[in-house]
């Protein structure tokens, strides 16, 4: 099943889910923008350096266990608890954290670079998101890997059933 949405932003490919949770802004804030935490969803570790917090205009560091070296991004935007932009290897992500009366939303967007890339982004973020949604709620989940699992594949045929471009090569 999905649950993300492909539209286009500025005349570029992107990708939105958005998650509610009874869990408060600052909770979710944490979970996004905290480098231990993200370390139980997001499929690379993410460093910001110097203090760990993420501030406009400083980088942004990926790694991944199998093989290293994820890349680096910069923040476009960090306004605790409420929104944290930065970029990843061409595409942009953005997190906007809302209150509920009982509990705050998540909206995740993703710009990617190029629109074949749609349904394999698609897939990944959802395993990620599912993850997510298992850290909050204390039920855990293993962390996403950088290769494709069967979860991944499920949410990739759903995705491209969808409608959702696709043809990109797909990783090992």
């Amino acid at each position: 099943m999905t649950t993300g949405t492909y539209l286009e932003i500025d005349s570029r490919p992107a990708l939105r889910w958005v998650r509610e949770y009874p869990d408060t802004v600052e909770r979710v804030w944490a979970a996004i923008s905290d480098p231990t935490e993200l370390t139980a969803w997001f499929p690379a570790r993410v460093s910001f350096p110097d203090d760990g917090v993420p501030r406009v205009g400083r980088p942004v560091t990926f790694s991944f266990t199998e093989d290293g070296d994820g890349g680096t991004g910069t923040v476009l935007a960090a306004e605790p608890p409420s929104r944290l932009v930065f970029t990843w290897e061409g595409d942009e992500l953005r997190f906007e954290v809302t209150p509920l009366k009982a509990g705050s939303r998540l909206t995740f967007t993703t710009i990617i670079a190029e629109p074949d890339t749609a349904a394999r982004t698609a897939a990944g973020w959802e395993v990620c998101l599912e993850a997510l949604d298992g850290a909050l709620s204390g039920v855990g989940a293993e962390a996403p890997s950088s290769s494709p699992t069967p979860a991944w594949k499920r949410h990739f045929d759903d995705y491209v059933a969808a409608g959702v471009p696709w043809g990109a090569p797909i990783p090992d």
